[in-house]
């Protein structure tokens, strides 16, 4: 008996100094404690900079060897021609249409395929016909209509299809050839349907590294690229990535997650921020499951003190009443909301209850 009160006392008198050494860990972490998420960090602008200077380069260089590598015209289906022959007006075509089969028909000379041709070899098989009836033929060939050079964009955009190019044209004038980005109606708001960044630019079956964002709303000279005969772009849809505000703000909120969307904007969307906040926003980013949460001076990114923070898809944005709500507590209180906003977003749960 007397061994086992003596080894509780042990027990006991070791507790107390862990106690008194701090190694007991109670929960008690504050918001302070996290790990604050900037978007000025030299390392990441640096490596940032870096890809950023090798995807210029890279479209540069596929653009110049598609550009080099560019052949003489050759006729094809559906371009529109114009045939003289020389001191023969009755036997010139003003206009004619090269038929699918890649014909063009003339008296005389009949049904002739001359797609795949150039002008000067269409000139020479059509003055060979013409020598069994005339001395020394003399024709000439002129481009009315290039229908055969075309390029294809489809996806989030007014009018998908197979559009003539003509030279010079570039990227962003295929947009608005083709009526533009779609758009439609989410909560209430007309947002563009487009996903710039999952939308893709295929040219000789390579990709071509293009910026859409910058090119088309921003007319980037480099990512604006002049289009070639063949070129597909397919422009994504949005696939509606949500993010929340929740917290000490005017009103909580679920917002479609726009292109280049950072705190700034979120907290505007609110009506802003109540007065009685803490100097950090809490953002919990990588779900409910495993989530990782980080700190932002929300003050300096309103005051222009700190950079705007993107936000990435799920974020949720937590603004506090203030830093001495303990860790658990946050976690207990917050996530069951989480889960909720997650739950209630989700098709299923609007067809199970209506």
């Amino acid at each position: 008996m007397k061994t086992s009160v003596r080894i509780f006392h042990l027990l006991f008198a070791a507790l107390l100094c862990c106690f008194a050494a701090g190694c007991y860990n109670r929960l008690t972490s504050n918001f302070s404690e996290l790990k604050e998420l900037s978007s000025d960090d030299s390392a990441m602008i640096e490596a940032s900079t870096f890809l950023e200077t090798e995807r210029k380069a890279t479209l540069r260089n596929m653009v110049n060897q598609t550009r080099n590598n560019k052949q003489a015209y050759t006729i094809n289906a559906g371009d529109i021609l114009a045939i003289s022959v020389y001191n023969n007006p009755d036997l010139s075509v003003g206009r004619t249409i090269v038929t699918t089969d890649g014909c063009i028909g003339m008296v005389l000379v009949g049904q002739l395929k001359v797609a795949g041709m150039t002008l000067d070899q269409a000139s020479a098989a059509i003055e060979k016909k013409l020598s069994l009836y005339i001395r020394n033929p003399k024709v000439g060939i002129s481009l009315q209509e290039i229908k055969s050079e075309t390029a294809t964009i489809s996806g989030a955009i007014n009018k998908p299809g197979m559009y003539t190019i003509s030279q010079g044209m570039r990227l962003a004038d295929l947009v608005a050839l083709a009526g533009g980005v779609a758009s439609r109606l989410y909560d209430g708001q007309h947002l563009d349907a487009a996903d710039f960044s999952k939308s893709v630019f295929v040219r000789e079956g390579k990709l071509l590294p293009v910026d859409f964002y910058k090119a088309i709303e921003h007319g980037d000279p480099d990512d604006n690229v002049p289009l070639r005969k063949g070129d597909y772009i397919h422009i994504a849809a949005r696939d509606n990535s949500m993010v929340y505000l929740l917290g000490d703000v005017k009103g909580a909120q679920r917002r479609v997650l726009m292109p280049n969307m950072g705190l700034l904007e979120l907290v505007s969307s609110c009506g802003g921020i109540n007065e009685t906040h803490w100097q950090y926003a809490i953002i919990i980013r990588g779900g409910v499951n495993r989530p990782k949460l980080y700190k932002v001076d929300i003050d300096g990114v309103l005051q222009g003190r700190k950079p705007n923070i993107l936000l990435e898809s799920g974020d949720i944005v937590y603004i506090p009443h203030d830093n001495i709500t303990e860790y658990n507590v946050f976690i207990r209180k917050l996530f069951p909301t989480v889960q909720l906003i997650n739950m209630i977003s989700t098709p299923m749960f609007w067809y199970t209850r209506f």
